[in-house]
């Protein structure tokens, strides 16, 4: 496994109307490198975001999906998703207060 630094786990966030809803109960929803495990995943949130606590770290890892095009098949790239959970003392996340 390659050795990840905390600034490369946290690819992108992910932006639903499910994961939107999901932000009352102070839940964040995060596209993550794909060989990261959930410690690194907390560690990761904690240190980018100032004054957020993880309490919980949920991940799914999903294939890509089969995609043709003519007679041609291939698949669209794998992905892990990670949902994270902050304490009820926990700082919000800035980057969705605006959405």
């Amino acid at each position: 496994m390659a050795d990840i630094k905390y600034y490369d786990v946290i690819l992108k966030p992910v932006i639903t109307e499910k994961s939107m809803n999901a932000m009352a109960e102070k839940k964040y929803t995060f596209l993550v490198h794909p060989e990261a495990t959930k410690s690194q995943i907390k560690e990761a949130v904690e240190k980018m975001f100032e004054g957020t606590e993880v309490a919980k770290v949920n991940t799914m890892n999903n294939d890509g999906k089969v995609k043709r095009r003519g007679v041609t098949l291939g698949r669209t790239d794998k992905y892990k998703k990670a949902i994270v959970k902050l304490t009820e003392a926990s700082k919000e996340i800035e980057i969705f207060e605006g959405l």
